[in-house]
């Protein structure tokens, strides 16, 4: 049996532990969602917290938990005799990224069903879970509908399976913890609320911490079961004071000066619904509780916003979860002066801290470098630092071909804008590139999708079959059956009923006869964006708008539940900016970045893009892209590889991208009096369709409409 690293010998990260420890006081918190960086023990951390829950009373045979002082009614295993139950350890059930609905919420025997009318259940996760601790890696990576259905569950504190026509419900009650990396995506805002507390996470960088971190762990890697042994007086400890803790819980009450305290703050802070008063009352409660006191003080309402309310201050998809802690010192400020009324006095030395061990040594416990976990670790990890753009060679002619003199004069006035940007001026220095430029306001924009009809990642983008959707056909299943078609059941089972005996009511149903539903929703996809940032973009002033229509883009992403990508091109190469990736926020911000000047290598920019999908289809064959280059489809290079034009080197590109299938789009983004439609042949070469910015807007169809329904008005009427 593995021996789990102690919670108590955890260096730092105060804020985690002290979330974790009052969702143990008080599971009606509502679990925790833990925010960080990779290696900073966020597992560790779940992991411990379950081995000092206080065993729980079960009745003996039970597969669902049942408490035998008051056993679930509607227990599927029930109805329970009374009997003396069993104890037993605090399960942590542990949920796959890649679990399937059946594994979650436990399946039901079809085919028992229809042939006996009994209700054959096998219990899934949630059911291991109750009275116990659920624990979700990467939650923000795991499909929708698995979130929503695990998120229903912890809300109701049962979970409900239906399944033609046959229902089973069983008590699911469980500490929620989740963990995510905000670098691989967001939560949707409407299920972050959900969750009750969010601690944000990162590794320190105080150099002494650091090195108790590694003295600790590579001490319970050479021998866990001794490491253990050394902490178990701290853990002994720790868990009699949750114990404590729980049974003080209930003679908690907060006054109704804390209650206004509350509302005050949550009002302040503009935050949507009262879940996030309630949350806020039950962790000030557990705080009180966890610091031995049954009232409820300034510091515990203090404590219980900073957990309670950052990841339900977002306003919108890119903005980062937060809490601004001075503004939250003036309304508590504000509520002093306006309700004078004191705290009880705490005495000489203040109310014990939270975070104070049961011996007042801090949770840490001993040893440790002069206490290292007595300093707290707040605040996401740094992003990383962008690398400067390649430097832009010397400037060449302008673009060659079969050209009109107003088209050489066109050529040769965006090659003046490009060599006066001075990021392709003779020296090839990038010092004097364009400083990266504000988005305009995004809009909303019309669906871009991929045709055909996929069978990828479920999301809002494109046709494709999916386990969720309108039902267009049956087939046999394939492995276990999970959404039966009913009439195809019955069809298939129905001339074979005299030759299998059938004598009485009832249908004889045989494993070959169930026919499994076929269903078209929609898919994620993964959108691609190829960005043309060179010196004749920023010349005419046009990337705030060009970064306006791409941000619009990647809200709609967001909101289609795709993966996004971002490559740059300018000055003599093509740039990788963003791997693809869930994290549209992350997109959002290189975008932000992004700056401008130098030559138009729009070859290299169609090259990298066929590069990245072609390592993309090894790695999720399934979801299909969607290209979106960004450009006015001019082409100027500073260096020839070969004896061709930039334009041709670019067309010969797009007919690669085109001869693998990938589905694109071209935003056209050439303005002024002079255009050329070269982004228009470009969408040619990519048998992609070709958009305007104006026409990226939904509004401008709507607005189509409007005007061609108005004119056919006026002609009826005339």
């Amino acid at each position: 049996m593995t021996t789990t690293y102690p919670f108590s010998a955890i260096v730092g990260m105060d804020g985690l532990r002290l979330a974790l420890l009052l969702n143990a006081v008080s599971p009606a918190v509502g679990g925790v969602l833990v925010r960080g960086e990779k290696g900073t023990a966020k597992s560790t951390a779940v992991r411990a917290i379950a081995a000092l829950l206080p065993e729980v009373d079960v009745v003996a045979g039970c597969r669902f938990s049942c408490d035998p002082a008051a056993p679930d009614p509607s227990c599927p295993d029930g109805p329970h005799e009374p009997a003396t139950g069993e104890a037993r350890p605090a399960r942590m059930v542990e949920l796959p990224v890649g679990a399937s609905e059946d594994r979650l919420v436990g399946a039901l025997d079809i085919e028992r069903a229809l042939s006996e009318g009994v209700k054959a259940f096998e219990p899934g996760l949630l059911a291991d879970a109750h009275r116990g601790v659920l624990y979700v890696d990467e939650v923000n990576l795991l499909h929708d509908h698995l979130i929503d259905l695990l998120l229903d569950a912890a809300a109701m504190g049962a979970s409900y399976v239906e399944r033609e026509g046959v229902s089973v419900r069983h008590a699911a009650r469980f500490l929620l913890v989740g963990t995510m990396n905000p670098e691989e995506g967001e939560l949707r805002p409407q299920l972050l609320d959900r969750f009750g507390l969010t601690v944000e996470v990162a590794a320190s960088r105080d150099t002494e911490e650091r090195v108790e971190v590694v003295r600790r762990r590579l001490a319970y890697d050479e021998d866990p079961e001794g490491f253990a042994a050394r902490w178990a007086a701290d853990e002994d400890a720790l868990r009699e004071r949750i114990a404590a803790a729980r049974a003080l819980l209930p003679r908690v009450r907060p006054g109704d000066r804390a209650l206004r305290q509350i509302a005050a703050v949550c009002a302040g802070f503009e935050v949507d619904g009262m879940r996030a008063d309630i949350v806020t009352a039950r962790t000030a409660t557990a705080l009180a509780a966890w610091a031995g006191r049954t009232d409820v003080r300034t510091e515990d309402v203090r404590g219980a916003a900073l957990l309670s309310l950052p990841h339900r201050r977002r306003r919108a998809p890119f903005d980062a979860p937060g809490l601004d802690e001075n503004k939250l010192e003036e309304i508590l400020r504000r509520f002093e002066e306006d309700d004078p009324e004191p705290d009880p006095d705490p005495g000489p030395e203040g109310p014990e801290s939270p975070d104070d061990g049961p011996d007042g040594r801090g949770p840490d416990g001993p040893g440790g470098s002069d206490d290292p976990g007595g300093r707290p670790q707040e605040g996401a990890a740094e992003g990383a630092r962008e690398q400067a753009p390649p430097a832009a060679p010397e400037p060449e002619p302008s673009v060659p071909g079969q050209r009109t003199g107003e088209h050489e004069a066109a050529d040769r006035a965006t090659d003046a804008a490009e060599a006066d940007d001075g990021s392709g001026g003779g020296t090839g220095g990038a010092g004097g590139e364009r400083a990266a430029v504000g988005a305009a306001e995004p809009f909303r924009t019309r669906r871009l999708d991929v045709p055909g009809l996929g069978e990828g990642a479920a999301g809002r983008r494109s046709r494709a079959r999916s386990a969720h959707g309108r039902t267009t056909g049956a087939r046999r299943p394939r492995g276990a059956l999970s959404a039966l078609h009913l009439t195809a059941t019955v069809r298939a089972a129905a001339p074979h009923q005299r030759a299998r005996g059938r004598r009485g009511p009832g249908l004889l149903v045989r494993r070959d006869d169930l026919r499994e539903a076929v269903r078209e929703g929609r898919e994620g996809n993964l959108v691609l964006f190829v960005v043309d940032a060179s010196g004749s973009m920023a010349a005419r002033k046009r990337m705030s708008a060009i970064k306006g229509a791409v941000l619009s883009l990647l809200l709609d992403a967001y909101q289609r539940r795709d993966k996004v990508g971002l490559i740059t091109f300018r000055g003599a190469d093509a740039e990788l900016a963003l791997p693809p990736t869930s994290s549209v926020d992350a997109a959002a911000v290189r975008l932000d970045r992004l700056p401008t000047g130098g030559r138009t290598p729009l070859a290299a920019g169609l090259l990298k893009a066929r590069e990245v999908l072609r390592v993309e289809r090894l790695r999720d064959p399934s979801r299909r892209p969607l290209l979106v280059v960004v450009t006015d489809g001019r082409a100027t290079e500073a260096r020839r590889t070969d004896r061709s034009r930039p334009v041709e080197r670019a067309g010969r590109a797009a007919r690669m991208l085109a001869g693998d299938g990938v589905a694109s789009v071209v935003v056209d983004c050439e303005s002024g009096p002079v255009r050329l439609g070269l982004a228009g042949a470009l969408a040619r070469e990519l048998r992609g369709t070709r958009v305007t910015l104006d026409e990226l807007r939904a509004d401008s169809v709507t607005e189509l409409v409007r005007d061609v329904r108005t004119v056919s008005n006026t002609r009826r009427a005339a």
